[in-house]
């Protein structure tokens, strides 16, 4: 049996957020991937509960979108981490977005991709967290570079 190669990445709310929000640009890339099988998508209950949030609150109209997307492409879901397992990075994140790290790094992804500039500012969130934080456009750019590899 062949490995699976697709990558294996957890989304942050914002990026599900933004890529439902337009149509166009890296996070719709990255969902339309998702969609056609390229990529493997995880999630936390948290960042799901974030983005029904959000779009209830600033984008209604995308509800439909975002139903479809996980009725018809359900992402694996982890549960969401411990207290301890948050508090580890809250000096460092604030509380939502420590929950967001302290969930990729129980789920093991391939990439955390976000949008939020605070994963950037420090640089040892990545090498302390062992993940490869990325943006959406990076995620893309690094990809095309190990699909062509491939």
């Amino acid at each position: 049996m062949r490995p699976d190669i697709r990558p294996r990445v957890f989304l942050d709310s914002n990026v599900i957020f933004s890529g439902l929000y337009s149509s166009s640009g890296a996070p719709a890339s990255i969902l339309n991937n998702y969609v056609e099988g390229k990529l493997r998508l995880v999630v936390s209950q948290q960042v799901l509960e974030e983005v029904v949030r959000t779009i209830n609150r600033k984008l209604p109209s995308a509800l439909t979108s975002l139903r479809k997307l996980l009725v018809s492409a359900p992402p694996e879901i982890v549960g969401d981490p411990s207290s301890e397992d948050i508090a580890r990075w809250i000096n460092i994140l604030g509380t939502e977005d420590a929950s967001v790290l302290a969930a990729a790094i129980m789920a093991q992804p391939d990439y955390l991709i976000t949008g939020d500039k605070r994963f950037f500012d420090n640089p040892d969130i990545a090498k302390k967290s062992g993940l490869r934080v990325v943006t959406p456009a990076q995620f893309l750019k690094r990809w095309g570079k190990d699909t062509a590899l491939s």
